[in-house]
């Protein structure tokens, strides 16, 4: 075992280097498009991004990486996590264009390489299934699905 700087670990560069690289980070928001806000909660800040989007950026040229961002379908209150758009006041933490999978208790939804619209009804598929719904109305609003 090895105690190695936060500098080195979380370098992407190194992160790269390693083949089949597999970043699995928790979440507390995504929107239809797969930005995801990992470091606000309703919009309000509640914590810092730690490694995760150093082991995103990483594993995009990691051979064979893949990235996971997981959360739960709905808040403690029932409130979907899956949103068209994230919270007023939320910061996306993680860049739509560096996260593969989004992982739900109702599934994964495969982003990597799909568009818009495809990854907008990959989601709503793992969003619970009583907010599956609206979110089908709001995509088509926000012209998401085509």
């Amino acid at each position: 075992m090895s105690m190695l700087p936060a500098a080195w670990v979380n370098d992407p560069r190194v992160i790269a280097r390693e083949p089949n690289f597999v970043s699995i980070n928790a979440t507390s928001e995504v929107d239809l498009m797969g930005q995801v806000a990992s470091e606000t909660i309703a919009g309000r800040y509640w914590s810092g991004s730690g490694g995760q989007t150093d082991f995103a950026r990483g594993v995009q040229y990691s051979e064979g990486g893949q990235v996971f961002l997981v959360l739960h379908s709905t808040t403690s209150a029932g409130l979907g996590r899956i949103n068209v758009r994230l919270t007023p006041g939320s910061v996306v933490t993680t860049l739509k264009n560096t996260v593969d999978k989004v992982v739900t208790e109702h599934g994964v939804a495969e982003l990597r390489g799909r568009s818009l619209s495809a990854r907008a009804r990959a989601l709503i598929e793992i969003a619970h299934p009583d907010h599956r719904e609206r979110l089908r109305h709001e995509a088509g609003q926000a012209g998401l699905l085509s």
